[in-house]
C-alpha cells in the first residue's frame, strides 16, 4: 500500500508547489555554470576556445532555431557528428526544446542508420560534413525524410556539405536570449540510443531527465572529481550521451577538449597541453596506450585519472597503466543504465597488495552507484539471489533511477528487459563475499565444454598477461566431443610476430585449469565498434571459415 494512501499529519495541508518542487534535469547544469563562471573555458577544440557564457547563448541559438522550425516536446533531433562541440551542445540546446536528442554512431553504414531515423521519427538531422555520403544514402531510403543540417566542421578533413542549410547559419536564426523552459515531468525523454543490432534491428533506449540528472551527478560521486575538471572527450558522446559526462563536466564547471579522432599521439598531447585530468575509454583504448607510450616523449606531470567501461579490463593492462602514471576507475554499466552504474570502489587497505593483486581486485566490476537503487546477482528463472561464494554464477540485475524508461515501439522486449521488477542485463557474473561483483561472461558468451561453463574472459585475462597479446577475445567453437571448445582470436604485438600458437596454448596450460586452455588460436587483427569493444558474433561468424 502506499504512504499516501491515507493521509497523515505531514500530508494534509503540506502539498507540492512551484516553490518546493521541480522535476529534476540536468539542463540546469549550463544555466548555473554560465552564470557563476561565464569567463571560464568551456569546450577547447583545436585553437578554438569558447567560454561558459558563449556556450549557454550558443545552446538557446540553437533551441530557439529548433523551436522557429517546428520542432517541439516529442519531437526527435538527430546528430551524426565526432566529439564537436556541436555535438556538446545538442546535448543542452535539443532537448531546451522538449525534443529528444538521438545520437547516432558515425561508424554505422547507411543501412542501419536509415532504420534509426526512420524507426524514431526524426524530425531534423544534424550531420557532420564527414560523413555526407553515407547520410545521403541513408535519406534515400526514407519516404519522409527530415530536415538536414550540416556541420562544416574547420577540422574534418574531406566530406560532404548535404544540408539545406550549415549549423553556424543555422544558430544564427535563433535568438541567443531564448527563454527555455525545463521539462513539465522529470519522466519526459530527453535522449535516445539505439543498441547494436547484433542479433536484429537495433532497439531504442529512451532516457529521462531525471535518471540524466542522476547519473551526471554519480559520475561526479563515485570519481570524486575536483571542481573545474579538464576532461577529455575520447569516448564518443554518441556513446550513452557520452556516459552522461556532457552533464556531469558542465555541472563542475570543467571544460570539455574535444578529440575528433582518438588515438595515443593526440591523447597526450590534450594531456600536455590543456593538463587534462580525467578521460574515459574502453580497454581497448588503454591497451593502445600502453601499446604506444613513448616514455621520453609523453611525459606528464599531473595526476590523470581514467574510467574505463565496456568490457572488464585484463588485470595486466590495468598494472601496465598504472605504472605508466595514470589512475584506473573501473565501472561497468549498460546503455539500459545510461552507461556506468556500478563501480569497483577501492578500499584503502588494498593499497597494500602488491600492483598484480590491486590490478586484479580492481578489475572486479564492483558495488553499486549512489543512484542506483538496487544490483543483485540472481539465478535469472528463480530469480534467487546467489550466495555471495565469488563462484555461484547468476545474472547481473539493476533497478533505480538510472534504468531507461524502456525501448521505443518494443514493448515486448521491455517486459522481458523488467521481468519481476528488476532489469535483466544479460550479464553473468558471481558475487563476493565483499559484496563487489565480478563478471563471468555474457550469457551468450559463455563456454559450455563438456558440461563445464567456461568463462571467455578468465581465459582473455591470461592472454593479456602474455607479453605478446595486444589484443585477446575468446569465443566458444562447435566441437563434436566437448559440444563446445575456447578458440582464442589473438594480435600480436609486431615485435613479438614469432610467437606460435603453441607457446601460447603452452602458457596458457601453466596459469589456468586444462579444461579452460584455448584449443585454437587464431591470429590478426581484431574488429572493434566504434567504442572500441570487440564484436564477438563477428568473430563467430569467422569460425565458419576454420571448418
Amino acid at each position: 500500500m502506499s504512504v499516501y494512501a491515507h493521509k497523515n499529519i505531514y500530508e494534509l495541508e503540506l502539498e507540492r508547489n512551484d516553490a518546493n518542487h521541480v522535476p529534476l534535469s540536468p539542463l540546469t547544469f549550463l544555466e548555473r555554470t554560465a552564470s557563476t563562471f561565464p569567463n571560464r573555458i568551456a569546450t577547447i577544440h583545436g585553437k578554438r576556445k569558447t567560454t561558459w557564457a558563449s556556450t549557454y547563448k550558443r545552446c538557446r541559438q540553437l533551441a530557439s532555431a529548433l523551436t522557429k522550425h517546428g520542432v517541439g516536446i516529442g519531437d526527435t533531433v538527430s546528430i551524426i557528428c565526432p566529439n564537436t562541440p556541436a555535438m556538446f551542445e545538442a546535448h543542452f540546446g535539443v532537448p531546451m526544446t522538449g525534443a529528444v536528442l538521438n545520437t547516432v554512431n558515425i561508424r554505422l553504414d547507411a543501412e542501419n542508420i536509415g532504420f534509426m531515423l526512420d524507426h524514431s521519427e526524426a524530425k531534423v538531422v544534424l550531420v557532420d560534413k564527414e560523413f555526407g555520403p553515407v547520410i545521403r544514402k541513408a535519406l534515400a531510403s526514407l519516404s519522409h525524410p527530415p530536415f538536414v543540417i550540416s556541420i562544416d566542421d574547420d577540422l574534418a578533413l574531406k566530406g560532404e556539405l548535404i544540408g539545406s542549410i550549415e549549423y553556424e547559419d543555422f544558430l544564427a536564426q535563433g535568438d541567443e536570449d531564448f527563454s527555455w523552459e525545463g521539462p513539465e515531468d522529470e519522466w519526459q525523454a530527453i535522449s535516445l540510443n539505439y543498441t547494436s543490432g547484433t542479433t536484429g534491428n537495433p532497439k531504442g533506449v529512451v532516457y529521462h531527465h531525471r535518471g540524466a540528472y542522476l547519473n551526471a551527478l554519480g559520475n561526479q560521486i563515485v570519481w570524486g572529481m575536483d571542481k573545474h575538471p579538464v576532461y577529455l572527450w575520447t569516448l564518443p558522446m554518441f556513446h550513452c550521451n557520452g556516459w552522461c559526462f556532457p552533464w556531469t563536466i558542465t555541472a563542475m564547471a570543467g571544460t570539455h577538449v574535444c578529440l575528433r579522432q582518438v588515438n595515443a599521439k593526440d591523447i597526450f598531447k590534450a594531456i600536455q597541453e590543456h593538463k587534462v585530468a580525467y578521460f574515459c575509454g574502453a580497454p581497448i583504448v588503454l591497451g593502445m596506450l600502453v601499446n604506444e607510450f613513448d616514455a621520453a616523449s609523453m611525459k606528464f606531470d599531473h595526476e590523470v585519472e581514467i574510467m574505463t567501461a565496456g568490457a572488464a579490463p585484463p588485470a595486466a593492462i590495468i598494472e601496465s597503466m598504472e605504472q605508466m602514471g595514470f589512475q584506473i576507475h573501473h565501472t561497468y554499466g549498460l546503455t539500459e543504465t545510461y552507461g556506468p552504474s556500478v563501480i569497483c570502489d577501492w578500499q584503502e587497505e588494498w593499497n597494500k597488495e602488491p600492483i598484480s593483486e590491486r590490478a586484479r581486485l580492481k578489475a572486479r566490476q564492483g558495488v553499486r552507484y549512489h543512484v542506483l537503487d538496487g544490483l543483485s546477482v540472481r539465478d535469472p528463472k528463480s530469480m534467487e539471489p546467489v550466495p555471495a561464494d565469488g563462484e555461484t554464477i547468476g545474472e547481473i540485475m539493476m533497478r533505480g533511477n538510472n534504468v531507461m524508461k524502456g525501448y521505443l515501439k518494443n514493448p515486448h522486449a521491455t517486459e522481458e528487459a523488467f521481468a519481476q521488477g528488476w532489469f535483466h542485463s544479460g550479464d553473468l557474473a558471481v558475487l563476493h563475499t565483499d559484496g563487489y561483483i565480478e563478471i563471468r561472461d555474457r550469457s551468450k558468451d559463455i563456454i559450455i565444454s563438456g558440461g563445464e561453463n567456461i568463462s571467455s574472459i578468465e581465459i582473455e585475462g591470461v592472454l593479456y598477461r602474455h607479453p605478446a597479446v595486444i589484443e585477446a577475445a575468446v569465443v566458444a567453437r562447435p566441437d563434436e566431443k566437448w559440444g563446445e571448445t575456447p578458440c582464442a582470436f589473438i594480435n600480436l604485438k609486431a615485435e613479438y610476430s614469432h610467437v606460435t600458437k603453441e607457446e601460447l596454448i603452452s602458457f596458457c596450460r601453466e596459469h589456468m585449469a586444462g579444461f579452460k586452455v584455448p584449443k585454437t588460436i587464431v591470429f590478426g587483427e581484431l574488429p572493434k565498434t566504434a567504442t572500441g569493444k570487440i564484436p564477438k558474433f563477428i568473430l563467430r561468424e569467422r569460425l565458419k571459415d576454420l571448418d
